[in-house]
């Protein structure tokens, strides 16, 4: 891959070692944590409960916030709000490992949940600007190698990270990464936008909404069962939500 500037002023290859980084780490948090929770409940002495939504308060946040944060980026900056989200998964992941208890990690877990819900989309949509159409192939997938490769390494790094070290490392690790991220970001990215959209705040709530439903359904299931009304009726609400959602899109003149 070329090292000349892209259609969009940017980069290609640091634009993909920045989007890259992020992925990483960004989806081997989410794995390594999972390895931990057994060191994380000794630890902290929390209920069984209490662990599960250290991973819940994570996947709530991030589900909900995924679509507002690309059409974020689109409208005030792709860099802009990318940094952002970037700067909030960092700090959060400080305030995780220096959790004294179950209620500072599950808050610090939900607001790391909405700093990834900001930068993954974001990777994406900084490297088709800056990447030239037919090396675009490559490199998506370079990113979702990446992605993967993260997956299968997660409980393997998670493990050993626990083992020989302790469970706030899992959280630790993401620092410096996300410092050099930054910096990197900082140096490197061009800025990019799509001025002539604007923001639709009717769809980005009924969609946040819609997706909050499902999924705190999904989560709840293993706590009070499939067919307990408070499931089925987060998920029931969800989906019209959902439905409401596209049909608003199709009428409204600037969709998400």
């Amino acid at each position: 891959m070329s090292d000349r500037s892209g259609p969009s002023g940017m980069n290609p290859v640091w634009t993909l070692v920045v989007s890259g980084l992020t992925v990483f780490m960004a989806a081997l948090d989410n794995l390594v944590v999972i390895t931990a929770l057994p060191a994380i409940q000794k630890d902290l002495g929390t209920s069984l409960q209490d662990l599960e939504w250290t991973v819940n308060g994570y996947t709530l946040t991030f589900s909900v916030f995924l679509m507002a944060g690309a059409a974020a980026g689109d409208r005030f900056g792709r860099r802009r709000v990318f940094l952002a989200g970037l700067v909030v998964f960092t700090g959060a992941s400080a305030v995780a490992a220096l959790s004294g208890s179950a209620d500072a990690l599950i808050a610090a877990r939900a607001v790391q949940g909405l700093g990834a819900a900001v930068v993954m989309p974001l990777t994406l949509t900084l490297l088709t600007v800056a990447v030239p159409e037919r090396r675009r192939g490559l490199a998506l997938g370079v990113w979702g190698a990446l992605s993967g490769l993260a997956v299968a390494l997660g409980p393997l790094i998670g493990g050993a990270v626990v083992e020989k070290i302790s469970w706030e490392w899992i959280f630790w690790v993401n620092v410096p990464i996300g410092v050099l991220v930054l910096v990197l970001g900082l140096w490197k990215l061009a800025e990019s936008t799509r001025p002539d959209t604007s923001l639709d705040p009717v769809g980005t709530v009924l969609v946040s909404l819609g997706v909050f439903g499902v999924v705190y359904a999904l989560v709840s299931t293993t706590e009070h069962g499939w067919s307990s009304g408070r499931v089925i009726g987060f998920l029931a609400g969800g989906l019209v939500v959902l439905a409401l959602f596209v049909g608003w899109e199709l009428r409204t003149a600037e969709p998400m």
